[in-house]
């Protein structure tokens, strides 16, 4: 079975950390490959942290460079707050 969320078909989980994943997803309006950074709100309430992400996605917003990973969308819902990066592929040198 295919998770969607919004306009975001779900894929595999990139990566974890402390307050959430970060999982792999397509537009599925557009076909945009996109990490979606996927954060437990009871998890950042309790370390405090609330103000931090409101920071991070601030300065995502106003950052617009292609050498930076770009914000495409921020979604604070509950209990949940999907941020939408641009997926970034690996370089080898």
């Amino acid at each position: 079975m295919v998770k969607r969320v919004g306009k975001y078909e779900i894929g595999r989980t990139l990566g974890e950390g402390t307050f959430g994943k970060v999982k792999f997803a397509v537009n599925t309006e557009t076909g945009e490959k996109v990490a979606i950074k996927i954060l437990d709100k009871e998890k950042v309430a309790k370390q405090a942290m609330g103000e931090q992400i409101k920071k991070e996605i601030a300065v995502m917003k106003m950052v617009k460079q292609r050498h930076v990973v770009n914000l495409i969308e921020a979604r604070p819902s509950r209990p949940l707050c999907l941020l939408t990066p641009t997926l970034c592929r690996s370089v080898r040198h």
